[in-house]
């Protein structure tokens, strides 16, 4: 299974890193620093003004797709949705199925300044340490990767740490989960990890069970106008746009498009 190969190289790379610098000299780094974080919450609930937000997803490939974007450049991809209207941006920093990279996060901090969301496979605390120290102002985890023991220890250190956390959900299941955490930010992944199939009607069946004061971030197959009305009448706040901004002509376009959609 694809997710379980993740995870697995996930803590091997992981071991090799806590070789270099220590969990207790990241932490050391973390108290003689000067490590604020932005309000997420604000960036990602909608409003009257503004009822559609928008999370851009800086990311170059995927395990079900490949190579999404080419001529790749981070940077400039990340100062496209900061000077257009994206409410926050996603990097990706898994390195090996997704071909991402810490250092993005490091790099596209200086050129931006709305909220930064380290999306990658987090299962232990060094990981969240190291998304603060590199410029992260949330974190995802995915409560499919992750027992209720372990989702529950990790969203509390994170949380330490004044990082806002997305709880990534797929199934009842997870959403039981992610209550029993405290998460306040949940997001509904259309996206099968196990399979990678799609089921767009995941948000009409669980939305409602989710308590009106969260959250609700609506991930995967969100490339549409017409879906993204439909998925915020029944309560999205934000939408989590990746592989579409990377293939379509011009970013600044398609993201102007959907924040203006609204109107």
């Amino acid at each position: 299974m694809i997710l379980e190969k993740i995870i697995n190289k996930t803590i091997e790379d992981l071991n090799l890193r806590k070789q270099t610098i220590s969990l207790e000299e990241l932490e050391l780094k973390i108290k003689e620093g000067s490590y604020k974080t932005k309000d997420v919450k604000s960036f990602l609930k909608s409003s009257k003004d503004e009822p559609i937000r928008i999370i851009a997803e800086v990311k170059k490939a995927s395990p079900s797709k490949g190579i999404i974007k080419e001529n790749f450049d981070p940077i400039s991809i990340a100062k496209e949705y900061n000077d257009n209207g994206a409410n926050a941006i996603s990097v990706l920093t898994e390195s090996h199925f997704f071909l991402g990279d810490l250092n993005y996060l490091k790099e596209i901090k200086k050129f931006t300044n709305i909220p930064l969301l380290r999306k990658d496979f987090i299962v232990d605390k060094y990981q969240i340490a190291e998304a603060l120290v590199y410029g992260a102002d949330f974190v995802l985890l995915i409560a499919k990767a992750l027992n209720q023991d372990e989702l529950n220890s990790l969203y509390s250190y994170a949380r330490s740490l004044d990082l806002e956390v997305l709880v990534e959900i797929h199934d009842l299941e997870d959403l039981e989960k992610s209550l029993k955490c405290g998460a306040d930010i949940i997001g509904i992944n259309h996206r099968n990890l196990k399979t990678f199939e799609m089921d767009m009607t995941l948000c009409d069946k669980l939305i409602p069970l989710i308590p009106r004061d969260k959250i609700i971030v609506a991930e995967s197959g969100v490339s549409d106008i017409e879906v993204i009305k439909r998925l915020h009448g029944i309560g999205a706040d934000s939408f989590l746009i990746g592989e579409h901004f990377m293939r379509v002509p011009s970013i600044k376009n398609e993201l102007l498009k959907f924040k203006n959609s609204w109107k």
